[in-house]
């Protein structure tokens, strides 16, 4: 989600999938989703959950992946929870109450169990379909991948460990299009050095939400990949960061009620946290990070609501593509500036680097009075900072993404030194600002990832 792309998709046919139907730079922008969800409309793709469970175009044993081993001390649980508000209509569906689901990634005891799966089997299924993101965000052959057989490291509503609690917790974002479930490699990292994440899926964006009784939401950005006038295409895409601000707003309100004894959140899937978990939430330590529009998302809630005290952004535009009343294309995280703490990662796309190069990181940096730091990974591509660093190289060794394309999603940056080094910079900016300890890597430029540049 970044600037310099399309505002409108092409009338005409697209390449098929596996020929990798955008440019990386067109799907940096905001509105370049629109652009991706054209390949998959234009082919006439229609599948719904029953069909999306049948990998097609394929055969033989399907490529597997592993997610890299966290690096913390502690053992990792999870636990998911189905959230509604009563209160407000969904912004894409009005007939029906906003709905979402979390995930939760916690310190926990070593209780034995089976590690948990990455994706929930239908929105796995769905993923890897032309209409899932897995194709038209990151433009993977369809039907070439078990995406059901990752497992994380997190033992399913594993006990709390209450121990060295209570403890901050962090808020993720994922990319316009991406589950919540696209950076497990990060959040599972951030739980074992001692945090509680929550990610968050924003219902009928991200590409499917599975619930509770194997209902699967589709995303709504397929169908809208039509559309052709920039007011239009402006108005889904500001309605989109207005919706992604209020449920990060709806979850802090839910937590906040289960911390305090208020009872379960309303519609919670299970009417419960895993024990212990409730108990150890310090609401007053509260970050987000998010990649692409959840970096745009974590920058707009940390201006929005003074309940989050510091932020980071994974390569994530913050403008629109037409300007608003005040004549600025930009959010007002971006007009305005931050008084919270606040990192800015970008990468080496075409419409990236740092804010010398982009519009709207360079009016974010200019009106930011807290903290703040802008650091860029050498060799890198957009999905750098998502699981894509992680499992594509896997998968492009069995055969099932084209190396072109994997290139194209991940750039030259080693894997395993982009993963490390994403991971040591966000859990140095959170342990610097939500727990008072700093190791300084955040100072300048260091001999330990020389990967990352440090952006003046």
């Amino acid at each position: 989600m970044h600037a310099s792309s399309p505002i409108a998709a092409p009338a005409v046919a697209a390449p098929p999938p596996a020929a990798h139907p955008r440019t990386r730079a067109g799907r940096r922008g905001l509105a370049g989703v629109l652009t991706l969800a054209a390949a998959a409309t234009l082919l006439g793709v229609v599948a719904g959950p029953a069909a999306a469970a049948a990998p097609t175009g394929t055969s033989g044993a399907l490529a597997t992946a592993a997610l890299p081993a966290p690096t913390g001390p502690f053992a990792v649980g999870t636990s998911s929870l189905r959230l509604a508000d009563p209160g407000r209509p969904d912004p894409w569906h009005p007939e029906r109450t906003r709905e979402l689901m979390i995930s939760l990634w916690y310190p926990a005891t070593g209780t034995p169990g089976p590690r948990a799966p990455q994706m929930a089997p239908l929105a796995a299924a769905h993923f890897g379909t032309p209409r899932g993101a897995g194709t038209f965000n990151y433009g993977l052959p369809p039907g070439r991948t078990d995406w059901a057989a990752t497992r994380t490291h997190a033992r399913q509503d594993a006990p709390a460990l209450r121990a060295g609690g209570p403890r901050p917790v962090l808020l993720y974002s994922a990319g316009l299009g991406d589950p919540r479930t696209w950076n497990t490699g990060l959040v599972e990292d951030l739980a074992s050095r001692g945090y509680v994440v929550v990610t968050v899926d924003h219902t009928y964006e991200a590409s499917e939400v599975e619930f509770p009784g194997g209902r699967l939401a589709e995303s709504v950005f397929p169908d809208l990949a039509g559309l052709q006038d920039p007011a239009a295409i402006d108005a889904v895409l500001r309605k989109a960061v207005r919706a992604r601000v209020d449920d990060v707003r709806l979850v802090l309100d839910r937590l906040t009620a289960l911390h305090a004894g208020g009872g379960p959140p309303v519609g919670s899937a299970d009417g419960a946290l895993p024990a212990g978990l409730a108990g150890v939430l310090d609401l007053g330590r509260v970050g987000m990070v998010g990649h692409s529009a959840g970096g745009f998302t974590a920058a707009q809630a940390v201006h929005d609501d003074p309940r989050i005290k510091a932020g980071v952004n994974l390569d994530g535009t913050m403008e629109f593509p037409l300007p608003d009343s005040t004549g600025s294309p930009f959010g007002t995280a971006a007009q305005d500036g931050l008084d919270a703490p606040f990192l800015l990662m970008g990468t080496d796309n075409p419409d990236s680097g740092g804010h010398q190069q982009q519009p709207s990181w360079q009016a974010f940096w200019q009106h930011t009075r807290g903290w703040h730091a802008d650091v860029t990974l050498t060799g890198s591509r957009h999905g750098s900072y998502t699981d894509a660093e992680s499992l594509l190289p896997q998968l492009s060794r069995q055969g099932a993404a084209p190396a072109a394309t994997v290139t194209d999603d991940i750039g030259t940056v080693r894997p395993g030194r982009a993963v490390a080094a994403t991971r040591a910079y966000v859990a140095s900016f959170f342990d610097r600002w939500l727990r008072g300890r700093d190791d300084h890597l955040l100072d300048g430029p260091s001999a330990r990832f020389p990967e990352m540049r440090y952006e003046p």
